[in-house]
């Protein structure tokens, strides 16, 4: 029993450090009975009982693609192309913002489509999780009553309350390098990113916004490196968690979705290559500036030139085996379900949430990352 209690005991003070090093702590654990296990139905008729680390890991995922459908949506209203589907989320669409759009279309053509299309995946991915956790008996995650945030007024956007904030981003851009390079973040590399982007938004905030096309390009650009930072981590995130995996069904459903999120990623870099190049770049907005990433000496070529979107073949496992063209980083510390909490966080993708949110998302974060594979 001791050592029950002082394992238990291990868990709150960890969950309070990482609350801490987010810049958020409650005295008290908030308590939100749609997120216990406790409460989990009997066994399906249809459906067996899956291994608990199992459950965490798709109650994390779970969690995640709700709040990815949540940014996702709030783009694909003011660019995206409209509703493909029947998805509640596209219910008010109202024609989205005609500025935005036609700056995201200077990056490319199809933009809008490639954005409704991204949207309608995570919506996708974010019902079948919760749905195949309540056929196995598992407790579905439900995010709506942290649905409190304003975002955009401008032309196009539903005006619903959000879970995620696009208007003050700080975006980190060290992926750009990170798949340039030979050098692996697994086993301790660092990186740098080749345009600063700090408390910038990624959508119009009103449409005094579109009163100035450098203004509207910039807004655009700052949403294609968010695409792109967005996706990198969830291609990162499904090969961690699935390392975690215990039943053979969980585990395809993991690697298929993350094959998914691997391609977003792929589109992404590929697009966002347009904005720190001709014609588009270079291109400042007040502190912001995007640089003609081509525009450099040849020999410096290999981090920066922009249709080199595919990953670089780098160290992998030990430094004394060949490179390799792998998906990085997918270490726990790195990239588990708490370092993508944190990443988001530092990202301000959830300022102005309560308290109670960034606990509910730690403890799922927790869970999910104490998950190990069973015999």
């Amino acid at each position: 029993m001791q050592e029950y209690l002082h394992s238990q005991w291990q868990r709150v003070t960890r969950r309070r450090s990482f609350l801490k090093g987010l810049g958020i702590f409650t005295a008290t654990a908030a308590t939100t009975p749609i997120l216990t296990l406790e409460g989990r139905a009997e066994h399906s008729k249809k459906r067996g009982r899956l291994p608990s680390g199992d459950v965490a890991i798709l109650r994390f995922l779970a969690a995640a693609e709700i709040l990815e459908s949540d940014l996702w949506a709030q783009y694909a209203e003011l660019g995206g192309v409209g509703p493909t589907t029947s998805d509640e989320e596209f219910k008010d669409f109202v024609g989205g913002n005609a500025a935005y759009t036609a700056a995201l279309q200077n990056l490319d053509s199809d933009m809008p489509q490639y954005i409704t299309d991204n949207t309608d995946d995570e919506l996708s991915h974010a019902a079948f999780i919760n749905a195949y956790l309540a056929a196995h008996g598992a407790q579905p995650v439900d995010l709506s009553s942290f649905r409190t945030l304003s975002g955009s007024t401008a032309t196009g956007s539903t005006n619903k309350k959000r879970l995620t904030n696009l208007k003050a981003l700080n975006i980190d851009t060290s992926f750009y390098t990170r798949y340039r390079s030979n050098r692996n973040p697994d086993l301790g590399a660092t990186f740098t990113g080749p345009v600063t982007i700090t408390h910038r938004q990624a959508i119009p905030i009103n449409d005094a916004d579109a009163a100035n096309p450098n203004h509207i390009q910039a807004i655009a650009n700052t949403a294609a490196f968010h695409f792109a930072f967005i996706e990198v981590g969830g291609s990162s995130l499904y090969p961690t968690m699935a390392l975690k995996v215990t039943n053979l069904e969980v585990l395809r459903i993991v690697l298929s979705i993350g094959g998914v999120e691997i391609d977003h990623f792929a589109l992404w870099h590929d697009k966002l290559g347009n904005a720190v190049s001709q014609p588009v770049a270079p291109l400042t907005d007040g502190n912001l500036t995007f640089p003609d990433l081509n525009a450099v000496p040849a020999n410096q070529l290999e981090l920066t030139q922009t249709n080199k979107i595919l990953p670089e073949p780098c160290q992998f496992l030990h430094p004394s085996l060949p490179n390799c063209s792998i998906i990085r980083p997918i270490s726990t510390p790195l990239n588990g379900a708490e370092a993508a909490v944190k990443g988001l966080t530092g990202n301000q993708l959830f300022n102005g949430q309560s308290n109670q949110f960034f606990e509910t998302i730690a403890r799922l974060a927790e869970e999910a990352d104490e998950a190990e594979r069973e015999d």
